[in-house]
């Protein structure tokens, strides 16, 4: 039960669903520009690949931060952040992180701040002078960032993000705002590469050999898939796959009747990591015999975080995602 809350906690903080959205709480969905993520230099910039001191910036909540030096001691609020951070090599300066942070592995070992509701007290003893929050769980943590604020520590809130795009300017964000642009804009640049070269293994995927293809996020009774707006479409269509569900929006549930006429070809569940045996599982579902999917035993497990975290490790999860739909192509 812990697992499969920590689960939906992280889905739901990546896509909204805990302020009721049911699309549009999607991670940036959309927001493509620097301008529409709400965070734009305003003041003395620096270059393209440098940060220069002072600048002010504003987040996602319309909160103006100026910061006057790279911040030396940093919490993060959400694993994605601190995925980021750490990717940035930023590790001596992370004090501390999300319960729910899990990678890398020093992650684990840092102090852990909360989760859905923030530690503040926490918070204020490890006397941070930058907390990363995110925009999918500020709505809950508005009190809790207000006090924050109030003892005299910048919070700066990060966009959602859901497309690929907007990832590549999170990173870039908040490199900008830890000093750290120069590695920001390598991560960035690399995460391309892979992807193209990932769409260029696909793009030899002839129209008639596209695969249609299921992604269930959370195991029956409430499975729960993404369609236009999600990471998840953009992944399959990256790989010339064809996502059943790509012609609904944001992230939603489904009953088993509307799963077995949509027929898919291959079935991914994500949840394999706190499920045992998820495979076993679907293809033992009563009434879901006429699915290709079943019939063929075409049913793999990706990890979650691969696929709805938004941060460097999302190209790791189009290419696992390949490797499944098509091993053909993408296995080596």
């Amino acid at each position: 039960m812990n697992h499969l809350w920590k689960n939906l906690l992280s889905l739901f903080l990546v896509i909204g669903l805990l302020t009721g959205c049911t699309s549009g709480g999607d991670e940036g969905a959309g927001s493509t520009s620097e301008d529409s993520q709400g965070q734009t230099e305003q003041a003395n910039s620096g270059e393209q690949t440098g940060t220069s001191y002072p600048f002010t910036a504003t987040d996602a909540l319309d909160q103006e931060v100026t910061f006057e030096k790279e911040p030396e001691k940093i919490i993060s609020t959400i694993p994605s952040n601190g995925e980021i951070l750490f990717t940035l090599g930023l590790s001596e300066e992370i004090v501390g992180v999300s319960d729910y942070a899990n990678y890398p592995e020093e992650a684990t070992q840092k102090e852990k701040i909360g989760g859905q509701d923030l530690n503040v007290e926490k918070i204020l003893s490890l006397e941070p002078d930058l907390v990363l929050a995110h925009a999918s769980g500020a709505h809950n943590s508005e009190q809790a960032l207000e006090q924050i604020r109030d003892a005299g520590i910048k919070v700066f809130v990060v966009q959602e993000a859901t497309s690929f795009e907007a990832v590549y300017e999170s990173i870039q964000t908040i490199g900008k705002v830890t000093g750290a642009s120069e590695k920001a804009e390598k991560i960035v640049t690399g995460m391309k590469e892979d992807l193209e070269a990932i769409k260029e293994k696909a793009s030899g995927i002839a129209e008639e050999d596209k695969k249609d293809v299921f992604i269930e996020v959370s195991p029956a009774p409430e499975i729960y898939s993404g369609g236009k707006g999600t990471f998840l479409n953009e992944m399959l269509q990256a790989i010339n796959a064809n996502n059943v569900v790509g012609d609904q929006e944001g992230w939603f549930k489904m009953n088993n009747e509307a799963i077995v006429e949509l027929q898919p070809e291959v079935i991914i569940t994500t949840y394999g990591y706190y499920t045992e045996n998820p495979k076993e599982k679907v293809l033992s579902r009563e009434g879901w015999g006429s699915v290709p999917a079943i019939e063929k035993e075409q049913v793999y497990d990706v990890h979650s975080d691969l696929v709805t975290r938004p941060g460097p490790r999302l190209v790791e999860g189009v290419n696992e995602l390949g490797k499944a739909i098509y091993p053909e192509v993408f296995s080596e």
